[in-house]
């Protein structure tokens, strides 16, 4: 009898079990092989789908493939808890084999991580111990009655791996554990094993989906896998020739011999010998305008080429612009199907339960295609923002934990560090130790305005001569292109006045950029602007409008600025990070100290005049109740200018300087220091104890022991799910939505279309990835406003939604009312 594991929809044939569950384990030893446990990602592959092997399942697959009109209920038999009732069966309860005494602790460790993984292979890793003090891992790998089950074994043991190579499989696992285990040994077992937990769930998710893939597109994996790293390590010497080429051809312009362009090939250079060192994490301090992202490019080439490292990934803060340094690269490289741009998940994610999906996994639905073609982060370059990065470790659902194996052994650049969101400070700390210590991972803190992430009680493991740009004070000098001027302490401004303000300063200047704090005021000032003056070009940016059109709109800006012409541009602190424009006068709303700095990177960017002036002001119509890091950052700013009003030489003169930004950001965590560690109002618990508490800080455990008169029979007793549930980087839940921007190309409109086709799954995979430019967040009271007003379509089961045309604006991006002046939207 052949037992099925998969049935490809072109031709209807058949991948066995025992062939999927071979070359699953394939994959996922190569994946676990980055950080040393082949084995141990290798036995969650070989186990994850040993559940199909029962009569029971074979049954549902048939009556599913024969009434595909009319399949079984999804969910109605589980085939994921078999591999993890078999590990807890031999290892945790009646130990088989082998096993010295001194094993049991790794023994039983490796149980619990490796059966974890696969009873949540179609959903997320569950709850060891859960707020209502119950154990779903417990119930699914020991209590849960399997119809089958031994004859499963039997014909796991017959078709894949026989008993006695099984158990010596093992044996390398705990071998591979033990090893792991002993790295960095003061750290907390629950935190290494949290961290070993989401690595090896992320190897399975991806070797199975990938596996999967393959079949149904009739590839082979195993080849593909094999290649890849040779691959990259390729194309990372050839990037670098092409880059060192650029260089040359800058140091060879009419301009290369000025002072900012000496200072910054210096620090060029000091980039590349840095390059050199073993990998850790470590810190460049370039200020704003000083050509970070070349510096840091060739860093990471470099290093990476001399390391063999896997990928170059950039992080930049959730409020940026990703497309400006994406652009610059590409221009560099010439090369654009090896940088994947990863802006938001455009797909809605199923947070669904257990089994749900186990109809899916047979049969490739449009479901399942969707979830075949989600990015795994596999490409060699990859821009993606702060919060993508920060829900590979913590965020619900697989699409995001999938990526996770794929950012070890790599080079990656954190843009803007400042902007880690403050409640996700502890967690992202704890990521970044994670991926130096035992994913082999080299970090780059890239910022003019280093946060003090090792002054938090989570520290961040910085190298101790971690800086690679020597004598950080004299380059602040050197750079120093502007002058702050102080006009937020003594008076308030109204969108009127401060109209008033910007003419008053186009006057003088020609160019003029505000920054402002919320998209109201924004809205409100151009609106003001464009009714006051009808010659001038006025331009307005915000997220609600998605990169494509914010990139068009910055490049009529750049157009304007190159040829002298007057331009006044409104925009959020978005263009603070990542934006290569310079302004002869900008204006700033009162914010944290980091983020004036970044804003005095927008003006006189290249020393193109002497210098010149940027003015903080305090807008009085700005709400900022729901802003608490900017209120808290802009408060404790007030409170600096004041000083040094008072005292000339505070902070060695300059508001600015390393020792003023080091002042402020120990004041800016100690203000926040409760929310640090990610607090869950609801559960009125911290993230990281629901994650990596120890038995006696974990609440829950306590209360179990308590209440049940004994201990729970477990060594970990954290709440993975429980958390992953609670996690969101931006507090308000967003919904990535597709928008019909684009006047020439109409790329977004063709994207939504095409939507409605047949697609293959490398079809679907191309249009995901091209989507990202053409995507916009929006928060759950948009979305049911949109509703309303019939704004919003979905498309593919309704994981995929768009915007129809009347609900995206020209001008401003998101139209709530779905009345902008557009043709109707034709499904």
């Amino acid at each position: 009898m052949e037992y099925i594991a998969h049935i490809r929809e072109s031709n209807q044939e058949i991948q066995t079990v025992g062939e999927h569950l071979y070359e699953t384990r394939q994959l996922a030893e190569v994946y676990g092989d980055k950080i040393g446990i082949r084995h141990i990602t290798g036995l969650a592959g070989m186990l994850h789908d040993l559940g199909k092997y029962t009569e029971k399942f074979q049954n549902y697959i048939r009556l599913a493939v024969q009434n595909p009109d009319n399949p079984p209920k999804r969910g109605s038999v589980d085939h994921s808890s078999a591999g993890g009732k078999l590990l807890y069966t031999l290892f945790h309860i009646q130990p088989q084999g082998t096993f010295d005494k001194q094993d049991v602790f790794i023994k039983y460790v490796l149980t619990e991580v490796v059966a974890n993984a696969i009873i949540s292979h179609h959903s997320y890793l569950q709850d060891f111990l859960n707020p209502q003090l119950e154990s779903r891992f417990l119930y699914r790998v020991r209590d849960l009655d399997i119809e089958g089950f031994e004859d499963a074994v039997v014909l796991f043991y017959k078709q894949v791996i026989d008993k006695s190579a099984f158990f010596d499989y093992v044996n390398q696992a705990m071998a591979e554990l033990d090893q792991y285990m002993k790295r960095e040994g003061e750290v907390d077992f629950e935190l290494k094993l949290m961290y070993l937990s989401k690595f090896v769930f992320s190897a399975l998710i991806d070797a199975d989906r990938t596996n999967t893939r393959c079949f149904e597109e009739k590839k082979s994996a195993g080849d593909k896998t094999k290649v890849e790293p040779m691959h990259h390590q390729k194309l990372f010497h050839e990037y670098y020739k092409k880059l060192m080429m650029h260089i040359k051809s800058l140091q060879a312009g009419s301009d290369a011999n000025t002072p900012i362009n000496l200072l910054r090939k210096e620090m060029s250079e000091q980039c590349e010998q840095f390059a050199k060192r073993l990998s850790g994490i470590h810190t460049l301090s370039i200020p704003t305008g000083g050509g970070k992202t070349l510096a840091s490019f060739r860093y990471a080439l470099k290093h990476a080429a001399t390391f063999e490292k896997k990928h170059i990934i950039y992080v930049v803060p959730f409020t940026t612009i990703i497309e400006q340094n994406v652009r610059e690269i590409r221009k560099i490289i010439l090369d654009d199907a090896n940088i994947l741009e990863h802006h938001s998940n455009v797909v809605v994610d199923d947070h669904e339960e257990e089994e749900s999906s186990e109809f899916e996994d047979v049969v490739v639905s449009t479901r399942q295609k969707l979830k075949l073609a989600k990015d795994n982060w596999d490409s060699p370059i990859i821009f993606t923002t702060m919060v993508q990065f920060l829900n590979v470790f913590y965020a619900g659902g697989s699409r995001n934990i999938r990526r996770l194996h794929n950012l070890s052994e790599s080079v990656i650049i954190f843009d803007e560090v400042q902007k880690v969101p403050t409640h996700c400070i502890s967690l992202f700390n704890q990521a970044v130790n994670f991926l130096k210590t035992y994913a082999y991972s080299s970090i780059v803190l890239c910022t003019a305005t280093q946060p003090e992430l090792d002054f938090v009680h989570n520290k961040l493991a910085i190298e101790p001569d971690a800086e690679m740009i020597h004598d950080l004070d004299h380059v602040i000098e050197s750079f120093k292109r502007v002058d702050i001027v102080d006009k937020a302490t003594d008076m308030k401004f109204s969108t009127e006045k401060l109209g008033d303000f910007v003419e008053q300063k186009l006057a003088d200047e020609q160019s003029v950029l505000v920054i402002l704090n919320t998209k109201t005021v924004v809205r409100n000032l151009y609106q003001r602007l464009k009714e006051g003056n009808g010659t001038v070009p006025i331009y307005h940016l915000s997220t609600s409008m998605c990169p494509a059109h914010r990139n068009s709109i910055l490049e009529e800006v750049k157009n304007h600025l190159k040829h002298k012409k007057p331009v006044i541009c409104i925009s959020t602190q978005l263009i603070e990070a990542g934006v290569d424009i310079s302004f002869k006068c900008v204006i700033r709303s009162l914010a944290g100290l980091d983020s004036i700095a970044q804003a005095t990177g927008r003006c006189n960017r290249h020393g193109e005049y002497k210098k010149k002036q940027v003015y903080v002001i305090d807008h009085e119509e700005e709400d900022l109740k729901r802003l608490k890091e900017i209120k808290i950052g802009k408060e404790i700013t007030r409170k600096m200018f004041i000083d040094l009003k008072d005292d000339k030489t505070r902070f060695g003169g300059n508001i600015l300087s390393a020792q003023a930004m080091e002042i402020y950001f120990q004041k800016y965590y100690s203000e926040l220091k409760t929310d640090l560690n990610y607090f869950i109002p609801k559960l009125r618990k911290n993230m990281t104890e629901l994650l990596y508490a120890n038995r006696i800080e974990n609440t829950y455990y306590q209360s179990y022991c308590k209440e049940n008169e004994t201990i729970l029979p477990l060594l970990l007793a954290n709440s993975y799910k429980t958390a992953a549930d609670h996690f969101q980087v931006i507090e308000d839940h967003t919904t990535a939505v597709i928008v019909p921007y684009g006047d020439e190309e109409k790329e977004g409109k063709e994207i939504i279309a095409d939507l409605n086709g047949q697609k293959s799954i490398e079809d679907l995979t191309d249009l995901l990835r091209r989507a990202q430019q053409f995507t916009i967040n929006i928060f759950n009271y948009e979305k049911d406003r949109l509703d309303q007003n019939k704004g919003l379509v979905s498309f593919l089961d309704g994981k995929i939604y768009a915007l129809t045309d009347g609900a995206y604006d020209d001008c401003y991006g998101l139209n709530l009312e779905n009345d902008s002046l557009h043709h109707e939207f034709i499904l």
